[in-house]
């Protein structure tokens, strides 16, 4: 196939991925809708939504490098955005002392960062497991 068709074709994939994963990922929050957060400037939801973003896209780039064709991306790419809201939900399980959500929802920066690290870190160890 083209490379630049080839390219364009990954690029509409991941992007077509990456809407699906924020669509889920706004479904599951319940304290807020996550684009209310941003344009009321809210930091911490927009790192926590930008961890997810990254996340998915590093996830594509690992399918890209280690499949064959458009189908195994798109089906590793929906395989890595379902670990990731895992990790979400773990993540909001684990910190028993808070929510997750309401930490984002007042603005916590610290929690935004801690949500975009992992969000990004996981991605990585997800994407580095495809083979």
């Amino acid at each position: 196939m083209n490379p630049f068709l080839l390219t364009l074709l990954y690029f509409l994939v991941a992007v077509a991925v990456v809407v699906v994963g924020l669509v889920v990922f706004e479904q599951i929050t319940r304290k807020y809708k996550d684009w209310d957060e941003i344009r009321e400037n809210n930091a911490a939801v927009a790192l926590s939504i930008g961890g997810k973003i990254i996340g998915i896209c590093i996830i594509i780039t690992f399918s890209i490098f280690h499949n064959d064709t458009i189908t195994e991306t798109i089906i590793w790419g929906l395989f890595g955005m379902v670990l990731q809201l895992v990790a979400y939900i773990l993540f909001e399980l684990l910190t028993r002392s808070f929510s997750v959500e309401e930490q984002l929802k007042a603005g916590n920066l610290a929690v935004g960062i801690v949500s975009f690290s992992v969000s990004v870190g996981l991605a990585f160890v997800i994407g580095a497991s495809i083979s």
